[in-house]
């Protein structure tokens, strides 16, 4: 259809501060009222604005000619305001001049991959790609992530874009009677390459999951495309598979694979079925955990461990990068047990990206990377965070292992894992900067938190029973009592959270006390969790 003149008027913004709405290397906002305290600021004006600007980002950085102009596709999960944000972001795309190609219901990765097929049947390569999701957020919330071919956009193209986004005003909007929206089904596309990398690592096996029962739980999100259109064509049997309809409401439990209430739906459905594997994504499908034939989940430190042996195998002696608050025995057993190496970096899937990216620069063989919330990448799969192809290699070694007459079910994956080491206490603590306390001086609740940790720093090494990490990225890193604590600053929040890991209660406890006789002194710092922690 041809884009109309916008009807919104983009200057009706109501004082919006559109920087507050950058999440690092993504755009997240309220979109849905009726939250006691959480008033709207992703509007449909907002997000036309948002369509104007990285339209103007992107050409740009592109070189548009006169046969052809710039495409850009938009996809959303199944969030209630998904379909009103997609209309508007598509005005103000459609308006700059650009072509739009709508996906419907479609998943982060795919809309990524959109930038690099080519099959101009779907209008593809687009040279822009934006997904409408803000990943297991409550109902109200969403937002904007935005790709090229060249991967996803990081926080200074975020920044760029709110900043051009803040300043369009109506005389600037938004008409182009050539440009025009059209709608295809992008996902078959997605989910049929899906199919066919199973299919080749099983020697071009038609059938290579056949004789396996395989449960899938979307979590209401837009990841139960993966039941009936990757497992049901390679052989897999679905029943028991739960939440594979859209409902953005997530009525049955938060589509998370860090979430204790969504891992025991899926290890429960497991259990009920009788079924070889079970299988969970998050809302957009960029994460994803799993559970195998006996309950055992694979995910956090679990999936990494998984996900490394499977990497190992295929590039011996490969760095695999992971976040800040990975365990200690899990990089004991990624460089003893495996022959990897570890390379602990800071939190944020981004950064984690682009670290392996960077080592492979500058001649560190890098072929993983992966975060212990389930965002994991691969090179080989052009450093796309994607849930469904990270399955896709755990789907790989159930067909190989049966095309080889050595199946046994997902005990295979199991095998992979032995002898990884795993903390009998585990605890995060989210302790809060009070940015009205006077000890803040008027300055940012950052520069509070860098002196929390500078101050723990130093505690740190006159402490004979503690030992600061000799290599560290993030926060404060220190071993100690048989296990370890780290402290850092929220990358966006006046937060800083503390991961304790050791072999019992009363070890965590006892650095749960070296962190708190540090920190007593800073009053601007709400230390109640961890004074009831060390009180237990």
């Amino acid at each position: 259809m041809a884009a109309a003149q916008s009807t919104n008027a983009v200057s009706s913004f109501e004082k919006v501060d559109f920087l507050k709405l950058q999440n690092g290397s993504d755009i997240r906002g309220v979109a849905v009222a009726g939250v006691e305290g959480e008033p709207v600021n992703l509007t449909e004006p907002v997000a036309e604005a948002i369509g104007a600007a990285f339209a103007a980002w992107l050409l740009e950085r592109k070189n548009p000619n006169e046969s052809r102009r710039l495409r850009v596709s938009i996809g959303h999960d199944s969030r209630i305001s998904a379909k009103k944000l997609q209309d508007a972001v598509s005005l103000g795309l459609a308006g700059a001049g650009l072509d739009v190609i709508q996906y419907g219901l479609a998943s982060t990765p795919a809309m990524f991959n959109s930038t690099l097929t080519v099959d101009e049947t779907f209008f593809c390569p687009v040279d822009g790609s934006i997904m409408i999701t803000a990943s297991h957020l409550p109902y109200n919330r969403n937002g904007f992530k935005f790709f090229t071919n060249a991967g996803g956009l990081g926080k200074p193209d975020i920044k760029d874009i709110l900043v051009r986004a803040a300043n369009i005003c109506v005389k600037e909007s938004i008409q182009s009677a050539n440009a025009t929206v059209k709608k295809v089904d992008y996902m078959a596309v997605y989910t049929s390459d899906l199919v066919a990398a199973v299919r080749k690592a099983a020697g071009n096996t038609e059938k290579p999951l056949e004789g396996f029962h395989i449960v899938v739980d979307a979590g209401n999100g837009a990841g139960g495309f993966f039941a009936g259109e990757v497992l049901e064509p390679l052989g897999a049997i679905t029943t028991g598979s739960q939440f594979l309809e859209p409902d953005g409401m997530f009525p049955n439990h938060i589509p998370n694979p860090e979430d204790k209430v969504a891992m025991k739906a899926i290890t429960k459905a497991v259990h009920e079925n009788k079924a070889d594997l079970g299988i969970i994504f998050d809302t957009d499908v960029d994460r994803s955990a799993a559970v195998d034939s006996s309950g055992r989940e694979f995910n956090r430190n679990r999936l990494i461990a998984l996900m490394s042996a499977i990497v190992l195998e295929e590039h011996p002696g490969t760095t695999v990068v992971t976040d800040s608050v990975t365990s200690d025995g899990l990089t004991t057993f990624i460089e003893k047990k495996l022959g990897g190496k570890h390379h602990r970096f800071r939190r944020g899937y981004k950064n984690v990206i682009d670290e392996a990216i960077r080592l492979n620069s500058i001649g560190e063989e890098s072929h993983l990377a992966i975060e212990t919330s389930g965002h994991g990448a691969l090179e080989e799969n052009n450093w796309l965070d994607d849930g469904a192809y990270l399955m896709v290699k755990l789907l790989n070694k159930l067909a190989s292992a049966k095309a080889s007459g050595s199946s046994s079910g997902s005990s295979v994956l199991t095998d992979l894992v032995e002898g990884l080491e795993e903390p009998a206490f585990a605890v995060e603590l989210r302790l809060k900067i009070d940015q009205n306390h006077p000890d803040l001086k008027g300055g940012s609740f950052h520069d509070y938190g860098e002196a929390v940790l500078k101050h723990l720093e130093n505690k740190v090494t006159s402490d004979a029973n503690l030992k600061k990490a000799p290599i560290n990225y993030e926060g404060v890193r220190v071993s100690g009592y048989g296990g370890w604590f780290l402290l850092r600053l929220s990358l966006h929040d006046p937060v800083l959270p503390l991961n304790i890991e050791a072999p019992s209660n009363e070890d965590a406890v006892k650095l749960g006390l070296a962190v708190l006789a540090a920190v007593k002194e800073f009053f601007a710092l709400d230390t109640l969790a961890l004074d009831k922690f060390v009180q237990q």
